[in-house]
């Protein structure tokens, strides 16, 4: 098995890498990866959880104040 790869003017082919020799590259590749520390972790998901709150709150607001407009134009509703 091997990993499909797009050489000039020649469609698709593919390349002749063993399993084994795959699964050494793939090990390269993640010895290469900049992994975030535990606090750039937990800061970047205390921000995406405290984002999702001022999300909700904003979409909950803009609701309630279509529904308001809607209720008042039309009449309907209590």
């Amino acid at each position: 098995m091997g990993a499909l790869y797009r050489a000039p003017s020649q469609g698709f082919k593919l390349a002749n890498t063993t399993p084994l020799e795959f699964l050494r590259q793939v090990r390269q590749e993640v010895g290469r990866v900049s992994w975030p520390t535990r606090k750039e972790t937990t800061v970047t998901t205390a921000m995406v959880f405290a984002m999702v709150i001022v999300a909700a709150i904003f979409f909950f607001l803009v609701d309630e104040i279509l529904a308001r407009g809607v209720q008042l134009v039309l009449g309907i509703g209590s």
